[in-house]
């Protein structure tokens, strides 16, 4: 028997039918939020930084942050914890920042060379934030777990070697704009 879990069906899978969506992807920017969950001390320091395993649908492990499209109507804040509670489960009980500015845009190319960034289905604008999340995190949809790791080693060169499309950059960047990198 496989250990590979079969996602769960997306009950609201967006705006677009896979075509439909095939068809923007060819002529437009994207948007995504992007969250980078961690574990804070009663300081706010950062002692713990989630990192996603993934399969593709090529059957490649890759390591992930919680990522997904924003969609028509939807705020950045809903879509965001939409994302955060699809990834990692209900209890995971995130906190949102106060505010919706992130830490970084990260604006992923389809052409290797245009960005650190890339991603070969489409020119997306990625908003990217670090969440903290308080709760039990059971990874759902795509994700086959959570690997809880110290900020040194999330920012390492193995694990970044182990993320696609340069969120390797972005988790060091989101783990620089929290003073968890010293």
């Amino acid at each position: 028997m496989s250990s590979v879990r079969t996602p769960d069906p997306d009950p609201n899978p967006g705006w677009l039918s896979e075509d439909e969506l095939f068809q923007a992807r060819q002529h437009l920017p994207i948007l995504y939020v992007e969250a980078v969950p961690v574990r804070t001390d009663g300081m706010g320091v950062v002692t713990e930084v989630g990192v996603l395993l993934r399969a593709s649908d090529e059957g490649s492990i890759s390591r992930m942050l919680v990522s997904g499209r924003v969609m028509y109507g939807e705020s950045l804040r809903t879509a965001l914890f939409r994302h955060l509670e699809k990834d990692l489960g209900p209890m995971a009980f995130p906190q949102l920042p106060p505010s919706p500015v992130p830490f970084q845009v990260a604006e992923y190319f389809p052409l290797p060379g245009s960005s650190v960034y890339t991603d070969p289905r489409q020119h997306a604008v990625s908003l990217a934030y670090v969440v903290p999340v308080t709760g039990t995190c059971d990874p759902r949809q795509d994700a086959l777990e959570l690997t809880w790791l110290t900020p040194h080693q999330a920012a390492s060169d193995e694990v970044a070697a182990e993320m696609e499309g340069g969120r390797g950059t972005l988790l060091r960047s989101a783990l620089a704009s929290v003073g968890a990198l010293h």
